[in-house]
């Protein structure tokens, strides 16, 4: 178990700072096992990806975060967490990053996160003060597109067959947890398009990257999410996404055009 310990924080040390804070210890670290990964983390990573433009790097910490819980690789949460801090994510914010992908990804990669964040928030001194409430004013309801997706899910799913997971869906998730102010409706929806990537969920992503727009992210940057995941998630799980998405744009731009 100590030896199992101490490799974890090795491993977690080695691969620190995806957004150019790798120490050279820690990049000596990796070139020991692996040169060529090392290399890749220094210059494609560090030195290309996170300074693309298309994305800031506050929504490539909520990206990267998202995807390291969603596939519950805690060696990278402590970096992730620390790194998402320091890009401008506030404490409250990755609070509710955990809380929302709960019901996402499952209560056991939440409950692994929080025992990351909680490592996290005492280092720096981050108390219960400055977390969301448990139970906050929620914001208002967008009745139209609550409409939409009740009877949407109703034909997909049906509350005679299904009544536990519709009602649950409708109270809990969207009359409940999307309201919740402490995370902004395009970074909820950040986070959730992430995860569902992230775990190869295509058959969810066409209504979320559909609610991820109509809440501000652009198809350029929802294009920018692809390539940034696929490092994070894998090749397979992003190009995957991609016919979903093109599809999504495709739509989108097929509406624009009539109602010009």
């Amino acid at each position: 178990m100590k030896y199992f310990a101490a490799t974890a924080l090795s491993l977690s040390m080695a691969i620190s700072g995806s957004a150019g804070a790798e120490t050279p210890d820690s990049e000596e670290r990796v070139k020991s096992v692996s040169p060529a990964l090392a290399k890749f983390q220094r210059d494609t990573l560090q030195g290309d990806l996170w300074q693309r433009p298309a994305l800031s790097p506050r929504d490539r910490s909520v990206i990267t975060v998202a995807a390291v819980i969603a596939r519950n690789q805690t060696a990278l949460m402590t970096e992730q967490f620390n790194l998402a801090l320091d890009n401008g994510v506030t404490a409250a914010e990755l609070s509710e990053i955990i809380t929302h992908l709960a019901f996402y990804t499952g209560w056991g990669n939440a409950m692994a996160a929080v025992a990351a964040a909680r490592e996290v928030y005492q280092q720096r001194g981050i108390s219960a003060a400055e977390l969301p409430v448990a139970d906050p004013q929620r914001l208002p309801l967008d009745e139209v597109a609550e409409g939409l997706r009740v009877s949407a899910v109703e034909n997909a799913v049906g509350s005679e067959q299904f009544p536990g997971l519709v009602a649950y869906t409708t109270d809990v998730l969207f009359h409940d947890l999307w309201l919740r102010p402490a995370l902004a409706p395009r970074d909820r929806s950040l986070v959730t398009v992430s995860a569902l990537v992230a775990n190869g969920q295509v058959a969810q992503i066409t209504f979320h990257l559909n609610k991820a727009m109509d809440n501000g992210l652009t198809q350029q940057q929802a294009g920018e999410v692809m390539a940034h995941l696929a490092f994070y998630v894998g090749w397979p799980n992003a190009m995957s996404a991609v016919p979903v998405a093109k599809e999504v744009f495709a739509k989108r731009s097929s509406v624009s055009s009539v109602t010009r």
